[in-house]
């Protein structure tokens, strides 16, 4: 059938000038389709401890690629060749994907294809030659130490003026009101803990808000996270964030927890585990109410790399402390702070 698959088949995922939701594609493809991605996905949970985000992702962009091609059941999948590939990919240009999406999505689809041939579904693997959309080096953004200083210093303050604006309540009235002043307390302070947590330790968000209680030693000073692939790792934190995060569980939690708050250390308005998306908004507020550069909670993890190597920790230690895999994503710091150098270098050296 080669690429008329693609060519000769209406859209779907321009129809009505949206993407189809997972539910659709499904329904296009049908359920053996839907169960070898399922089986496909396993293998990278099983054999890669692929996180649930990966896994959700490489579910639609597989599902998408199959919708377009018309795959409709497991012998229409010898059928695909590189060109009806090629042709998708074409189509995510023309549906304005970003590259780095793009990239994904190639990834998830050759790995697909690999895995399919590998057990013996395909004779074939149509995507061994498909080719992932180059993404441009970039710099990872980071606050000067100043300006971090002053997003943590401006955030503490908001939290201390919230204290002091708080009426006297009798302990009933601050345990169930979680829409006035008591509550209004317990978020500054979680959000004060929030940002004094992310910058010292410089974990990722969806770290952050998987901690519970006894994963915090305040005597050590150490928090337990677990990252990418279920991978736990120790990271240490200072005398600000143990203070910031003290002050949220002594004072500050109580105000938020319900029975259904478990052990989960940083809670929403609704006693629930805070959600990742609050966090952001989160970080976004504060920056902007500091007026320090908009960053995101990544942005802050590139600015607590940056900074400890500007004061000289090892390379390794950084790595260690950020989770990473490879030297070399934490080696993208020291051209960070290699430019802060030359920055300055610039702006006090009579002659630069």
């Amino acid at each position: 059938m080669g690429s008329r698959r693609c060519a000769d088949r209406p859209d779907r995922m321009r129809q009505n000038g949206k993407r189809e939701s997972s539910q659709e594609l499904e329904h296009v493809v049908g359920a053996p389709i839907v169960a070898v991605i399922d089986q496909f996905l396993h293998a990278l949970r099983t054999n890669r401890a692929a996180s649930e985000n990966t896994l959700k992702a490489y579910r639609v962009d597989v599902l998408d690629c199959l919708a377009t091609m018309g795959v409709d059941g497991r012998t229409a999948l010898d059928d695909v060749s590189v060109d009806d590939l090629r042709a998708w990919l074409a189509s995510d240009g023309e549906r304005h994907y970003a590259r780095s999406s793009m990239a994904r999505r190639t990834v998830a689809v050759r790995g697909f294809f690999h895995w399919a041939h590998d057990q013996a579904l395909i004779d074939s693997d149509p995507a061994a030659m498909l080719m992932a959309p180059k993404i441009p080096s970039a710099l990872p953004v980071v606050l000067t130490q100043t300006q971090a200083t002053t997003l943590m210093d401006d955030t503490d303050a908001q939290a201390r003026r919230q204290d002091h604006q708080q009426p006297q309540h009798d302990a009933d009235t601050q345990q169930d009101d979680h829409t006035g002043r008591p509550a209004d307390l317990a978020v500054a302070l979680r959000d004060a803990a929030i940002l004094e947590l992310l910058y010292a330790t410089g974990m990722r968000v969806g770290e952050l808000v998987g901690i519970d209680t006894p994963d915090i030693d305040f005597a050590q000073r150490t928090v337990r996270v677990t990252g990418k692939g279920d991978k736990q790792r120790v990271i240490p934190f200072g005398a600000p964030a143990s203070r910031a995060v003290q002050a949220w569980l002594r004072d500050g939690r109580p105000l938020l927890a319900t029975a259904a708050s478990g052990d989960a250390t940083f809670l929403g308005r609704r006693g629930g585990r805070i959600d990742q998306r609050i966090v952001r908004q989160v970080v976004h507020a504060k920056a902007r109410a500091a007026g320090v550069p908009d960053i995101s909670p990544h942005a802050l993890r590139h600015s607590a790399a940056t900074h400890m190597l500007d004061g000289g920790a090892d390379l390794r230690e950084v790595q260690e402390m950020l989770g990473h895999a490879s030297l070399r994503t934490t080696q993208r710091y020291t051209h960070v702070s290699m430019e802060q150098l030359k920055e300055r270098y610039r702006q006090a050296f009579p002659r630069a």
